[in-house]
């Protein structure tokens, strides 16, 4: 048996691997998740705006990141319609508007939210900081069609919101550059505006500076952070499913380890004994 076990195939090893991430994702474990406050004040502010209130919620990603990124984008557009919220969404990458055309739609059916009076999708326009100072004149000034090229005059919501001071927070969910940094440093920083995030977890290191700060209110970091939403929301979405595989193929890579190095010392042990 011991001999077996040093001679294991790694494609054992891959197996198990595969199945701790399969089986959680198709059979959800619903394992114990704590929030934390960063996350927990985006969704006090939210909770606590009125109706009829307006979001911009910027798309600053693409299919690379949005396995990460969707589930905070969809737990953040569903609290806003559920609380009978306004959502207007942009993109400073060029994909992102696709990205918020996918996460607007199927959230929108679930709430039979209507184009042009409950949301409306601008689309994405070239410029990063430059963009983000230019509109503070006005959203028409640089985007005087949305995403679909229909004027903005000929939608109801976008006659009531002008410009930042519409709306009542800005969510950028950024994948990198540009994104949080460029709007705190021009959203935040010069036009006063309470700005929130949503990043990727590598580069979630990088947003807590803003957040310590004050310049970010609260910050979604990596899947975890949209599971944590997910809970204060009360949706069992995609990232609490993957936090449930996350963690099991963690606890399997872990055993995996400890049992390598049992059978490492054991056979030094034999070794040296028969010396």
């Amino acid at each position: 048996m011991f001999e077996k076990l040093q001679n294991l195939d790694r494609r054992w090893i891959f197996l198990f691997v595969l199945l701790s991430v399969i089986i959680p994702l198709l059979f959800p474990l619903g394992l114990k998740l704590h929030t934390s406050p960063p996350v927990e004040d985006i969704y006090n502010y939210i909770e606590n705006l009125p109706e009829e209130s307006v979001i911009l919620v910027s798309f600053d990603y693409g299919p690379s990141t949005e396995i990460e990124l969707n589930p905070a984008a969809k737990a953040v557009v569903r609290h806003a319609f559920r609380k009978k919220i306004k959502v207007v969404t942009m993109a400073l990458w060029p994909m992102g508007a696709q990205m918020s055309q996918n996460v607007m739609k199927e959230v929108a059916e679930e709430f039979d939210a209507e184009y042009g009076r409950d949301y409306v999708n601008l689309g994405y326009k070239a410029g990063g900081s430059v963009l983000l100072l230019s509109l503070k004149s006005g959203f028409a000034q640089q985007f005087p069609t949305d995403v679909n090229n229909v004027p903005l005059s000929d939608l109801p919501l976008m006659n009531k919101v002008k410009d930042y001071n519409n709306c009542a927070l800005v969510v950028s969910l950024s994948a990198g550059v540009p994104g949080i940094r460029e709007y705190v440093l021009i959203v935040n920083t010069q036009f006063g505006k309470t700005m929130a995030g949503a990043c990727t977890a590598v580069t979630a290191p990088e947003m807590y500076t803003f957040l310590n700060s004050g310049q970010l209110m609260g910050l979604m970091g990596g899947l975890k952070g949209a599971a944590e939403y997910e809970k204060l929301v009360g949706i069992e979405g995609n990232a609490r499913k993957g936090m449930d595989a996350q963690s099991v193929v963690h606890l399997v890579i872990v055993l995996f380890i400890i049992l390598s190095n049992i059978i490492y010392f054991v056979g030094e042990y034999r070794r040296k004994r028969m010396e």
